[in-house]
């Protein structure tokens, strides 16, 4: 199938169930930026539980409005070194974390300029541990109702509760929090490795 996305900050696993089984991945490069999405958050399990990571971004001008491929990262906080910080704090005792976290460090030892961009580095990478192909294309224009496209952009809305139905694999905590569903895909990585693929293959996003 030919799914139609908005690319994200290391993607939900409702997204990645998407990019594991699409033939085509097309992502959306013609919509506004809206804020409290994915688009420059993810969530992560934390000791506490579900754990919200958010970049900054700078000051939107035109009322609030601009092209989400032109939004740029505010890079005068540190939000770097406390976001690597937070995810070696909640994945270090996972299975797979030492396997993988090399691939992921650098992303935040550099700053970023552009929010699409780096969201487009960190779904590479991820694909990359996956062994998925990374290819893909983008819209030129935007449209409400695309043709020839299974339209999953919804799911970059934070508060969308696709995705929520997933089968449950082991998480770190779940013994104090239980089963957290459609976290980052971080999570199902560090924690399944190698079989994270075969999970993601297995599971149904519907909308």
């Amino acid at each position: 199938m030919k799914v139609l996305l908005h690319p994200s900050y290391f993607p939900s696993i409702s997204q990645f169930v998407l990019l594991a089984k699409a033939t085509e991945t097309v992502f959306e490069k013609g919509d506004n930026y809206q804020k409290q999405t994915y688009r420059n958050r993810m969530y992560i399990y934390g000791a506490n539980g579900k754990q919200l990571l958010s970049i900054p971004i700078k000051h939107l001008g035109n009322n609030g409005r601009q092209l989400y491929k032109d939004v740029k990262i505010e890079n005068d906080f540190q939000w770097q070194k406390q976001h690597w910080k937070s995810i070696e704090s909640a994945y270090r005792t996972s299975p797979f974390f030492e396997f993988y976290e090399d691939e992921f460090a650098h992303l935040f030892e550099k700053k970023q300029e552009f929010l699409f961009d780096f969201n487009l580095k960190t779904t590479e990478i991820i694909m990359d541990c996956l062994q998925l192909e990374a290819d893909f294309q983008f819209t030129e224009e935007y449209f409400a109702t695309p043709k020839d496209q299974q339209d999953f952009r919804p799911l970059v809305n934070a508060k969308s509760k696709i995705g929520q139905d997933i089968t449950p694999y082991t998480q770190v905590f779940e013994e104090k929090h239980g089963f957290i569903p459609n976290l980052s895909t971080l999570d199902l990585l560090f924690n399944e490795g190698t079989n994270a693929l075969t999970y993601l293959e297995e599971q149904n996003i519907a909308l």
